[in-house]
Protein backbone atom coordinates (compact mmCIF):
# COMPACT_ATOMS: atom_id res chain seq x y z
CA UNK A 1 0.00 0.00 0.00
CA UNK A 2 3.04 2.11 0.85
CA UNK A 3 4.37 1.60 -2.76
CA UNK A 4 1.04 2.65 -4.32
CA UNK A 5 1.04 5.81 -2.64
CA UNK A 6 4.06 6.51 -3.43
CA UNK A 7 4.42 5.78 -6.83
CA UNK A 8 0.74 7.72 -6.83
CA UNK A 9 2.30 10.94 -5.14
CA UNK A 10 5.21 11.09 -7.70
CA UNK A 11 2.35 10.80 -10.71
CA UNK A 12 0.48 13.35 -9.08
CA UNK A 13 0.76 17.01 -10.30
CA UNK A 14 3.70 19.07 -9.62
CA UNK A 15 1.90 22.57 -8.54
CA UNK A 16 0.90 22.29 -5.23
CA UNK A 17 -1.48 25.60 -5.52
CA UNK A 18 -3.25 24.09 -8.21
CA UNK A 19 -3.68 20.18 -6.58
CA UNK A 20 -5.17 21.94 -3.81
CA UNK A 21 -7.37 23.67 -5.88
CA UNK A 22 -8.29 20.64 -7.36
CA UNK A 23 -8.28 18.29 -4.70
CA UNK A 24 -10.98 20.51 -2.67
CA UNK A 25 -13.14 21.16 -5.93
CA UNK A 26 -13.13 17.33 -5.68
CA UNK A 27 -14.24 17.19 -2.18
CA UNK A 28 -16.58 19.60 -2.31
CA UNK A 29 -18.37 17.74 -5.32
CA UNK A 30 -18.57 14.81 -3.29
CA UNK A 31 -19.94 16.64 -0.65
CA UNK A 32 -22.77 18.28 -2.65
CA UNK A 33 -23.72 15.14 -4.16
CA UNK A 34 -24.15 13.57 -0.72
CA UNK A 35 -26.44 16.75 0.14
CA UNK A 36 -28.38 15.88 -2.93
CA UNK A 37 -29.16 12.73 -1.70
CA UNK A 38 -30.16 13.73 1.42
CA UNK A 39 -33.12 16.78 0.50
CA UNK A 40 -34.17 16.78 4.29
CA UNK A 41 -30.87 18.38 5.55
CA UNK A 42 -31.64 21.41 3.15
CA UNK A 43 -35.32 21.23 4.42
CA UNK A 44 -34.78 21.15 8.11
CA UNK A 45 -31.81 23.70 7.66
CA UNK A 46 -34.71 26.04 5.67
CA UNK A 47 -37.21 25.78 8.26
CA UNK A 48 -35.82 27.33 11.53
CA UNK A 49 -34.78 30.61 9.74
CA UNK A 50 -38.03 30.84 8.33
CA UNK A 51 -39.46 30.72 11.79
CA UNK A 52 -37.17 33.15 12.99
CA UNK A 53 -38.40 35.74 10.71
CA UNK A 54 -42.21 34.84 11.07
CA UNK A 55 -41.62 34.41 14.72
CA UNK A 56 -39.34 37.77 15.30
CA UNK A 57 -41.84 39.65 12.74
CA UNK A 58 -45.08 38.97 14.20
CA UNK A 59 -44.33 38.51 17.38
CA UNK A 60 -41.98 41.32 18.63
CA UNK A 61 -43.01 43.65 15.68
CA UNK A 62 -44.37 46.92 17.67
CA UNK A 63 -43.15 46.72 20.96
CA UNK A 64 -39.21 47.41 19.71
CA UNK A 65 -38.31 51.01 19.38
CA UNK A 66 -35.97 51.23 16.69
CA UNK A 67 -34.14 55.30 15.70
CA UNK A 68 -37.15 56.37 18.31
CA UNK A 69 -40.05 54.37 16.50
CA UNK A 70 -42.21 51.65 17.80
CA UNK A 71 -43.69 50.53 13.83
CA UNK A 72 -43.38 47.06 13.10
CA UNK A 73 -42.25 47.95 9.59
CA UNK A 74 -39.16 49.63 10.99
CA UNK A 75 -38.37 46.81 13.10
CA UNK A 76 -39.63 43.96 10.22
CA UNK A 77 -36.35 45.96 7.90
CA UNK A 78 -34.21 46.46 10.96
CA UNK A 79 -33.94 42.61 11.69
CA UNK A 80 -34.15 41.25 8.47
CA UNK A 81 -29.83 41.82 8.53
CA UNK A 82 -29.24 40.37 11.77
CA UNK A 83 -31.64 36.94 10.88
CA UNK A 84 -29.53 36.59 7.69
CA UNK A 85 -26.41 36.68 9.60
CA UNK A 86 -27.82 34.22 11.93
CA UNK A 87 -28.76 32.01 9.22
CA UNK A 88 -25.48 31.57 7.41
CA UNK A 89 -23.72 31.86 11.24
CA UNK A 90 -25.64 28.41 12.38
CA UNK A 91 -24.53 26.73 9.65
CA UNK A 92 -21.16 25.76 11.51
CA UNK A 93 -22.98 23.39 13.24
CA UNK A 94 -24.14 21.46 10.44
CA UNK A 95 -20.43 21.45 9.11
CA UNK A 96 -18.83 20.53 12.41
CA UNK A 97 -21.48 17.42 12.31
CA UNK A 98 -20.23 16.79 9.17
CA UNK A 99 -16.88 16.68 9.83
CA UNK A 100 -17.17 14.51 13.01
CA UNK A 101 -19.54 12.17 10.94
CA UNK A 102 -16.76 11.15 8.75
CA UNK A 103 -14.63 11.02 11.71
CA UNK A 104 -16.45 8.60 13.69
CA UNK A 105 -17.00 6.32 10.38
CA UNK A 106 -13.29 6.21 9.33
CA UNK A 107 -13.50 8.42 5.75
CA UNK A 108 -11.19 11.20 7.08
CA UNK A 109 -8.70 8.60 7.66
CA UNK A 110 -9.20 7.36 4.02
CA UNK A 111 -9.03 10.73 2.95
CA UNK A 112 -5.73 11.01 4.79
CA UNK A 113 -4.19 7.98 3.48
CA UNK A 114 -4.39 9.56 -0.36
CA UNK A 115 -2.29 11.76 -2.22
CA UNK A 116 -4.16 14.60 -1.74
CA UNK A 117 -3.55 18.63 -0.87
CA UNK A 118 -3.32 19.06 2.86
CA UNK A 119 -6.58 21.01 4.06
CA UNK A 120 -8.21 19.85 0.62
CA UNK A 121 -10.86 17.84 2.47
CA UNK A 122 -11.72 20.11 4.98
CA UNK A 123 -11.57 23.57 2.57
CA UNK A 124 -13.71 21.34 0.19
CA UNK A 125 -16.14 20.61 3.10
CA UNK A 126 -16.62 24.41 3.78
CA UNK A 127 -16.93 25.06 0.39
CA UNK A 128 -20.06 22.53 -0.38
CA UNK A 129 -22.04 24.27 2.90
CA UNK A 130 -21.18 27.13 1.77
CA UNK A 131 -22.90 26.79 -1.48
CA UNK A 132 -25.47 25.24 0.48
CA UNK A 133 -25.35 28.33 3.17
CA UNK A 134 -26.03 30.52 -0.47
CA UNK A 135 -29.06 28.82 -1.50
CA UNK A 136 -30.46 29.08 2.06
CA UNK A 137 -30.15 32.77 2.06
CA UNK A 138 -31.84 32.47 -1.18
CA UNK A 139 -35.13 31.09 -0.23
CA UNK A 140 -34.98 33.45 3.27
CA UNK A 141 -34.37 36.23 0.86
CA UNK A 142 -37.61 35.49 -0.69
CA UNK A 143 -39.70 34.79 2.64
CA UNK A 144 -38.33 38.10 3.59
CA UNK A 145 -39.59 40.04 0.66
CA UNK A 146 -42.96 37.48 1.47
CA UNK A 147 -43.14 38.99 4.59
CA UNK A 148 -42.85 42.82 4.08
CA UNK A 149 -38.89 43.15 3.87
CA UNK A 150 -37.68 46.05 1.93
CA UNK A 151 -34.60 47.26 0.95
CA UNK A 152 -33.71 50.93 0.76
CA UNK A 153 -36.32 52.29 3.36
CA UNK A 154 -33.93 54.43 5.38
CA UNK A 155 -31.61 55.72 2.84
CA UNK A 156 -31.05 54.85 -0.92
CA UNK A 157 -28.91 52.21 -1.98
CA UNK A 158 -28.51 49.87 -5.48
CA UNK A 159 -28.32 46.29 -6.97
CA UNK A 160 -24.22 46.33 -6.07
CA UNK A 161 -24.58 47.42 -2.55
CA UNK A 162 -27.38 44.61 -2.19
CA UNK A 163 -25.56 41.92 -3.37
CA UNK A 164 -21.98 43.36 -1.38
CA UNK A 165 -24.11 42.83 1.82
CA UNK A 166 -25.23 39.38 1.01
CA UNK A 167 -21.54 38.49 -0.20
CA UNK A 168 -20.01 39.78 3.50
CA UNK A 169 -22.63 37.58 4.94
CA UNK A 170 -21.49 34.53 3.25
CA UNK A 171 -18.17 35.46 4.18
CA UNK A 172 -19.25 35.48 7.80
CA UNK A 173 -20.76 32.42 7.22
CA UNK A 174 -17.66 30.55 5.86
CA UNK A 175 -15.57 31.90 8.15
CA UNK A 176 -17.67 30.60 10.92
CA UNK A 177 -17.63 26.74 9.23
CA UNK A 178 -13.57 27.05 9.84
CA UNK A 179 -14.73 27.02 13.44
CA UNK A 180 -16.98 24.32 13.52
CA UNK A 181 -14.64 22.34 11.19
CA UNK A 182 -12.29 22.81 14.09
CA UNK A 183 -15.18 22.02 16.49
CA UNK A 184 -15.91 18.57 14.19
CA UNK A 185 -12.14 17.20 14.11
CA UNK A 186 -11.98 17.69 18.10
CA UNK A 187 -14.91 15.88 19.40
CA UNK A 188 -15.65 12.60 19.61
CA UNK A 189 -19.43 12.10 17.86
CA UNK A 190 -21.75 13.81 15.39
CA UNK A 191 -24.00 14.92 18.55
CA UNK A 192 -21.26 15.98 20.17
CA UNK A 193 -20.59 18.24 17.45
CA UNK A 194 -23.75 19.68 16.76
CA UNK A 195 -24.21 20.82 20.77
CA UNK A 196 -20.39 22.49 20.30
CA UNK A 197 -21.01 24.26 17.33
CA UNK A 198 -24.55 25.75 18.87
CA UNK A 199 -23.86 26.58 22.30
CA UNK A 200 -21.18 28.99 21.72
CA UNK A 201 -23.45 30.63 19.07
CA UNK A 202 -26.19 32.01 20.75
CA UNK A 203 -24.63 34.61 22.91
CA UNK A 204 -22.74 35.62 19.94
CA UNK A 205 -25.49 36.07 17.93
CA UNK A 206 -27.96 37.27 21.07
CA UNK A 207 -25.31 39.37 22.21
CA UNK A 208 -24.95 42.01 19.44
CA UNK A 209 -27.08 44.53 17.45
CA UNK A 210 -28.73 41.36 15.04
CA UNK A 211 -32.57 42.04 17.01
CA UNK A 212 -32.43 44.57 19.43
CA UNK A 213 -30.63 48.50 19.70
CA UNK A 214 -27.70 48.07 21.42
CA UNK A 215 -27.82 51.77 22.80
CA UNK A 216 -30.36 50.65 24.74
CA UNK A 217 -28.20 47.78 26.96
CA UNK A 218 -26.50 48.53 29.98
CA UNK A 219 -22.68 49.75 29.21
CA UNK A 220 -20.40 46.76 29.88
CA UNK A 221 -22.80 44.95 27.77
CA UNK A 222 -22.96 47.64 25.11
CA UNK A 223 -19.12 47.23 24.48
CA UNK A 224 -19.03 43.81 23.95
CA UNK A 225 -22.25 44.10 21.51
CA UNK A 226 -20.30 46.65 19.61
CA UNK A 227 -17.32 44.97 18.82
CA UNK A 228 -18.47 41.89 18.43
CA UNK A 229 -17.70 40.17 15.16
CA UNK A 230 -21.56 39.22 14.27
CA UNK A 231 -22.55 42.60 14.89
CA UNK A 232 -19.53 44.03 12.46
CA UNK A 233 -21.36 42.28 9.75
CA UNK A 234 -25.13 42.76 10.75
CA UNK A 235 -24.50 47.13 11.02
CA UNK A 236 -23.17 46.24 7.29
CA UNK A 237 -25.78 44.15 5.36
CA UNK A 238 -27.62 47.20 6.99
CA UNK A 239 -25.68 50.30 5.97
CA UNK A 240 -25.39 48.30 2.35
CA UNK A 241 -29.68 47.29 2.33
CA UNK A 242 -30.03 50.75 3.02
CA UNK A 243 -32.14 49.95 5.85
CA UNK A 244 -32.89 50.67 9.94
CA UNK A 245 -31.31 50.99 12.37
CA UNK A 246 -28.05 53.08 11.65
CA UNK A 247 -25.53 53.28 14.36
CA UNK A 248 -24.47 56.37 16.20
CA UNK A 249 -21.62 54.35 18.32
CA UNK A 250 -17.88 55.22 17.87
CA UNK A 251 -16.79 52.06 18.50
CA UNK A 252 -14.55 51.38 15.67
CA UNK A 253 -16.38 48.23 13.91
CA UNK A 254 -19.90 50.47 13.82
CA UNK A 255 -18.46 53.40 12.25
CA UNK A 256 -16.60 51.42 9.52
CA UNK A 257 -19.11 48.22 9.47
CA UNK A 258 -18.14 47.24 5.99
CA UNK A 259 -14.05 46.79 6.75
CA UNK A 260 -14.64 45.41 9.95
CA UNK A 261 -16.62 43.10 8.98
CA UNK A 262 -14.46 42.32 6.01
CA UNK A 263 -11.70 41.68 8.07
CA UNK A 264 -13.20 39.99 11.49
CA UNK A 265 -13.98 37.03 8.83
CA UNK A 266 -10.91 37.16 7.34
CA UNK A 267 -9.32 36.68 10.63
CA UNK A 268 -11.36 34.00 11.82
CA UNK A 269 -10.71 32.09 8.39
CA UNK A 270 -6.82 32.25 8.67
CA UNK A 271 -6.58 31.67 12.53
CA UNK A 272 -9.14 28.49 12.47
CA UNK A 273 -8.19 26.97 8.79
CA UNK A 274 -4.42 27.00 10.34
CA UNK A 275 -6.11 25.20 13.58
CA UNK A 276 -8.02 23.10 11.97
CA UNK A 277 -5.99 22.04 8.93
CA UNK A 278 -3.00 21.39 12.12
CA UNK A 279 -6.01 19.24 14.04
CA UNK A 280 -6.63 17.34 10.80
CA UNK A 281 -2.95 16.12 10.30
CA UNK A 282 -3.13 14.53 13.59
CA UNK A 283 -6.79 13.82 14.10
CA UNK A 284 -7.85 9.96 14.39
CA UNK A 285 -11.12 8.53 14.09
Amino acid sequence: MSAVTDTVRIAAPGNPIGRSIRDSLIVAKRNLIRMSRIPEMLIFGLIQPVMFVVLFTYVFGGSMKIDGSTSAIDYKNFLMAGIFAQTVTFATASSGAGIADDMHKGLIDRFRSLPMARGAVLTGRTLADLVQTALTLLVLAVVALLVGWRVGTYQDTNAARVLAAFGLLLLLGYAFTWIGALIGLTVRTPEAATSGGLIWLFPVTFISNAFVDTSNMTPWLRHIAEWNPFSATVQAARVLFGNPGQSTSHAWPMEHPVWASMLYSVLIIVMFRTLAVRKYRSATA
